[in-house]
């Protein structure tokens, strides 16, 4: 039984007395597996949920799968309800395909041939097992247990209750459920969220398996690599969202030469606009009926003049026509893109070789155990490691704010400056201009203009913090710390709630430059491409490898820290 598409005809929704989205279309055929990117606030997550039937466009039409599936933000059941309850509802459908199937072969046996009915018994009995297979129902049970192993749940008793479970896990469960189903159409917002490596490996692997069609807002730049077959970008362009096909690797060429075109055909237009407005004033001008006669003119002009005045004419009617046609035509300027241009993210300490921060046989209980680090004044350092290894803590024990056992030797009078995963304002109610000033003084701030910074759109610098996403406080907050650069610079989990083209930006920020960097991250992405050093954190060990490149080819030599 051939999979139905998804389909979305000019879809618009209005929130808050703004379009979020204004005539978006789209066709999801089986097999097709589509990332939408794009900055937030631009209307993924609010796409989604029109597709998924959870909020009604104001305009447009979709056409989805009766048994479409959305990974909500929170699971629609109640703290007391167990893991056990959550599988019974994702092999619900299953098992009804395999109860049915046993039912119609049953009635098919009782059934002659010759019987009329005979013949509609076997099409319904042929339909559900083509949807019995699509659906895998027979490996249900197994499936379901091996996909709460993939993602990390495995260990835990289906007897526990939602209740009990963190956030990330409930996240997880409710993915599995999904997997398990195998509907025809999958709705996913940032489904990577709360997964480490292996988990996300995992759910790639599945979705790539699946028949039907996924749909996915994600800010993963290796996960869109990884699945997708097509990219929407939902950022402005010249001709509103734009489908690319294939992954992210893909995108980031197309974007690239997308962009370039259309910078080249506004710029040639402007060019054009300007030689018809002044074509049609010079002509203009000489067709005048007062202009005078030059010098040049008198001989013989009694003869051309009514020649040359109706050519003139004629010009003047051209460039007036083509003029006006291109004023209505012309195509938008490209609107400035958020860029990050903060120049160096941390400023140099002075010379000395001692290590900025220094630490020897550190332990926080329950939290953090690490034989030692050293820092240098001029150091990029990535932290990674499993949910729980202790990555922020370690942030918190280079800052100081966190008391540590063992040795922390810091140098005297270093600047120190933390961007932590939770933004919070002591001031919500202050706009983001106000904010940015204060925190800075007006001659800092008027030297390193916000605007400047590429971090934040001009339109949003006069709303009050408490209106603005969790993207955009986090990237005021980063513009607060690189105004004025530390000479250490920790950043815990940058590029959560970036889109993936701020995030690049930020990463070729983080290269060579003064200043230490030290960015904790489970971004695959970033990680893959780090040339630093790499502090890896496991439960009871650290682990430090130096990392160089050549030619793209990665080499690395580690030294293990054993407890």
């Amino acid at each position: 039984m051939p999979q139905p598409a998804l389909l979305a005809h000019d879809l618009v929704r209005n929130l808050g007395g703004r379009r979020v989205l204004d005539g978006i279309s789209l066709t999801a055929s089986p097999g097709h597996r589509i990332g939408l990117i794009g900055e937030n606030g631009v209307g993924k997550s609010t796409l989604l949920r029109v597709l998924a039937g959870v909020d009604e466009p104001d305009a447009g039409s979709v056409t989805r799968p009766a048994d479409l599936g959305f990974l909500h933000q929170e699971m629609p059941y109640d703290a007391d309800s167990a893991i056990a309850d959550v599988l019974d509802e994702a092999l619900r459908e299953a098992r009804e395909d395999l109860a049915e199937l046993d039912r119609l072969g049953e009635e098919l046996a009782r059934v002659p041939e010759r019987d009329p009915g005979h013949q509609e018994l076997l099409d319904t009995y042929g339909r559900r097992l083509e949807q019995a297979q699509d659906r895998e129902s027979w490996d249900a049970d197994r499936r379901a247990a091996l996909v709460l192993d993939g993602l990390g749940l495995g260990a835990f008793g289906h007897d526990r209750t939602l209740g009990s479970l963190s956030g990330g896990q409930r996240g997880r469960l409710a993915l599995a459920a999904l997997l398990v189903r195998r509907p025809s159409a999958l709705v996913l917002d940032e489904p990577t969220n709360h997964l480490d490596d292996e988990a996300a490996a995992f759910m790639e692997e599945q979705l790539r398996g699946l028949p039907g069609t996924v749909i996915v807002a994600s800010h993963d730049r290796a996960f869109l690599d990884a699945v997708c077959t097509d990219l929407i970008d939902l950022d402005p362009a010249v001709d509103g969202a734009v489908r690319y096909g294939g992954n992210y690797s893909t995108y980031l060429t197309e974007k690239h030469a997308e962009r370039e075109r259309w910078e080249h055909r506004y710029a040639e237009e402007q060019e054009e606009l300007e030689e018809l407005r002044e074509s049609a004033g010079v002509t203009a001008h000489r067709v005048a009926p007062d202009r005078g006669r030059t010098d040049n003119e008198k001989m013989g002009y009694g003869h051309r003049a009514g020649r040359v005045q109706s050519q003139i004419a004629r010009r003047v009617r051209n460039a007036t026509r083509r003029l006006e046609e291109l004023e209505r035509t012309q195509v938008a300027e490209p609107p400035r893109p958020l860029r990050f241009a903060a120049g160096d993210l941390a400023s140099r300490a002075e010379e000395d070789p001692q290590p900025l921060v220094s630490l020897r046989d550190v332990r926080v209980p329950g939290r953090l155990a690490l034989d030692g680090l050293e820092v240098s004044a001029t150091d990029r350092l990535l932290i990674t490691g499993s949910n729980g290894a202790g990555k922020s803590t370690l942030l918190s024990v280079l800052t100081g704010r966190l008391p540590a056992d063992g040795e922390v030797h810091r140098r005297h009078g270093l600047t120190v400056g933390l961007l932590t995963q939770d933004t919070a304002f002591d001031r919500p109610d202050r706009t983001v201009r106000d904010t940015y000033e204060l925190a800075l003084g007006m001659e800092r701030a008027e030297k390193v203009p916000l605007g400047s910074l590429g971090l934040m759109h001009e339109a949003d610098l006069g709303k009050p913090v408490a209106q603005l996403s969790v993207g955009q406080r986090r990237r005021l907050a980063l513009a607060l710390l690189v105004a004025r650069p530390p000479q250490l610079l920790l950043l815990d989990e940058p590029t959560n709630h970036l889109s993936p083209r701020l995030c690049d930006e930020l990463e070729t920020a983080l290269g060579p430059g003064p200043g230490a960097i030290v960015v904790a991250s489970h971004d695959r992405w970033l990680r893959r491409r780090w040339q630093g050093r790499e502090l890896r954190l496991e439960p009871g060990r650290g682990r430090t490898e130096e990392v160089s490149y050549d030619l793209g080819h990665a080499a690395t030599r580690e030294n293990r820290l054993e407890r």
